[in-house]
């Protein structure tokens, strides 16, 4: 394992590692396996179900989402009729189950028609039994999707969280990611969204794009905090390669680490707690009633073309495309799957046990918590700075305080969170991510 200190050099933000294994991991199985022996010893009372939709409106030009911009042809009907079919096999090889928190993303599932949208959470209560109003729930939303009629039947169905990305409040710099939109639309959705009655609203913020500086980057968060949302998201800019930035790759490095030490402080100074590097959360915001969810520990179900489930040593989804014309042949051919085809899985990875351990460690760090040693000893009966000595190094480099029984990141470890990620990928994780061509 290479030595975390001589790889953060001047690149704060390697990648971002909102899961492990990464699904450039995946592979199709030598043998399709069933559902129900995938799920049938997996722990089933505190699952995570995700529905992945994978429309938009338009793609923006930093987006590496499984979605398909603007539809010629109308896929999201037949996607929903798969998708319900999908839901029945699911459950059927579930079997008991209870799910404690839900989230829509994709995509933009807000592209969806009043109709389609009704569809979608009669397949969430009525098939799966995961009861919305009941949950932590949230859906993902754009500026232009977000209209009084559709966060009128998200507030019926019990979302408690709306997550709008808006990324800029500036018309030359939503241009500058390929995100056309007006100031008007972004305040008028805000506005909605702020008066539909829905408990919580998340606003996403991106910084490092062409053109921005300070004064630009306080004016998008000043205006998003009049809005007082529950959270804000501050993301920081991938793009691969580094085309249109006018910048060297160091400069940019330097421009974005600066604008999110900016931008950490001035939120702090408004009334906002850290959470992890992106998560901001307003301190005077109630803290809503939840039924227990551990990720390290727990299962996730997804449902949807480009939607992901983990169970503890195997993880799954559809194959994954980023162009348009792979995106369109895979949701093409998922609309077209049977009932029988659904009760298969044929595409994912499989987790040794060193895998597991390290998928719980980074999550547990990065995820806004700690990593709790006890708990980990119950889950895996060994101590995790004897599997993973190089954790030791975040005590050397003082990018954790030294503590008897939790390891958590301070603020100088916050800020590494897109290196200290991908440093604890394993040897074997790295080369398929390497290998992985993506179309």
């Amino acid at each position: 394992m290479t030595k975390l200190k001589s790889i953060i050099s001047d690149n704060y933000f390697q990648g971002y590692s909102y899961s492990y294994p990464h699904k450039s991991t995946y592979r199709p199985l030598k043998e399709a396996r069933s559902l129900k022996e995938v799920w049938a010893n997996e722990n089933k009372e505190r699952l995570f179900l995700y529905l992945h939709i994978p429309f938009c409106e338009m793609r923006c030009g930093f987006c590496n989402l499984f979605t398909m911009a603007n539809p010629k042809t109308t896929h999201e009907s037949p996607f929903i009729q798969a998708l319900e079919r999908q839901a029945i096999q699911v459950k059927e090889a579930l079997g008991a189950s209870n799910f404690n928190r839900l989230a829509i993303g994709g995509g933009t599932p807000t592209f969806l028609s009043l109709p389609d949208l009704e569809r979608l959470f009669f397949i969430i209560n009525d098939i799966m039994g995961a009861k919305t109003s009941a949950i932590p729930s949230s859906i993902e939303m754009s500026p232009k999707t977000a209209s009084k009629e559709k966060l009128a039947l998200l507030k019926a169905q019990g979302i408690s969280r709306a997550s709008i990305g808006v990324q800029s409040f500036l018309l030359e710099e939503t241009k500058a990611l390929g995100r056309p939109q007006t100031t008007a639309e972004v305040v008028k959705a805000l506005k909605i969204i702020r008066n539909s009655g829905i408990p919580e609203m998340n606003i996403d913020l991106i910084y490092g794009m062409a053109g921005q500086n300070k004064q630009s980057w306080q004016y998008s968060l000043e205006q998003s905090i009049a809005f007082q949302p529950e959270e804000i998201f501050l993301y920081p800019l991938y793009v691969r390669p580094l085309t249109g930035l006018g910048l060297k790759e160091k400069e940019w490095n330097d421009h974005r680490l600066n604008l999110y030490r900016f931008g950490r402080d001035f939120l702090l100074s408004q009334g906002y707690e850290q959470v992890t590097l992106r998560i901001f959360r307003n301190k005077k915001a109630a803290k809503m009633p939840a039924p227990p969810y551990n990720s390290p520990e727990d299962g996730m179900v997804g449902l949807g073309v480009g939607a992901r489930s983990y169970t503890k040593n195997f993880h799954y989804s559809s194959e994954y495309a980023v162009g348009r014309k792979g995106v369109k042949n895979i949701i093409h051919d998922y609309n077209q799957q049977t009932k029988e085809q659904f009760q298969s899985v044929i595409y994912g990875t499989y987790l040794s046990l060193e895998e597991q351990k390290r998928r719980y460690i980074i999550k547990s760090l990065l995820e806004g918590a700690y990593l709790d040693f006890k708990a980990y000893y119950n889950f895996f009966g060994s101590l995790p700075l004897e599997d993973v000595p190089e954790l030791e190094e975040l005590y050397s480099l003082d990018l954790a305080p030294k503590a008897a029984h939790q390891l958590q990141l301070n603020a100088a470890g916050l800020e590494l969170s897109d290196v200290i990620g991908p440093w604890l990928y394993s040897n074997s994780v790295k080369e398929m991510m390497q290998k992985f061509e993506l179309i």
